[in-house]
């Protein structure tokens, strides 16, 4: 047996494709990895709105309303990526994000506004047809690629 049938293991060329290879990849899926984390904290913001949402949705068809911050579901410091919770005299919800360590994120709200059954904000009592989650309208100021697509100013 030669001595050249013996060796074995990988060629210079070889271990150069694989790096190259691997060094690909991590370009396209690290940017998509951060994406898809910054989506996630948003998610939690979404789950924060479901206490207020309901509990207005419940005054506004018993004909309660209530005046800016005072509708029963405001909270501050309430989960690791919410700052605070607040709602307007018509019953929009605003949620401030905070501690997810990204400027992206961090200080920016996101709202939910009551709806009647013509698309406009809710102002006298009765039942609220649908919410509006995301607008600029109503002063959401995340950028809407961060948001669920079931909250983009729909």
């Amino acid at each position: 047996m030669s001595k050249r049938a013996e060796q074995s293991g990988f060629t210079l060329i070889e271990v150069m494709i694989v790096v190259a290879i691997i060094g690909i990849l991590s370009a396209i899926v690290l940017p998509n990895v951060r994406y898809y984390t910054m989506r996630a904290k948003i998610a939690e913001v979404m789950i924060a709105f479901a206490k207020c949402r309901t509990l207005i949705t419940e005054l506004y068809a018993t004909g309660d309303t209530k005046s800016a911050n005072n509708w029963g579901c405001e909270e501050t410091s309430t989960t690791q990526y919410v700052d605070s919770i607040q709602t307007t005299d018509n019953g929009t919800i605003v949620v401030w994000v905070g501690g997810t360590r990204d400027l992206r994120l961090d200080t920016h709200r996101v709202t939910m506004a009551p709806l009647n059954s013509t698309g406009a904000v809710m102002s006298d009592p009765g039942n609220i047809h649908s919410w509006r989650c995301g607008s600029t309208i109503d002063g959401t100021d995340l950028n809407g690629n961060y948001l669920p697509g079931s909250c983009r100013g729909l």
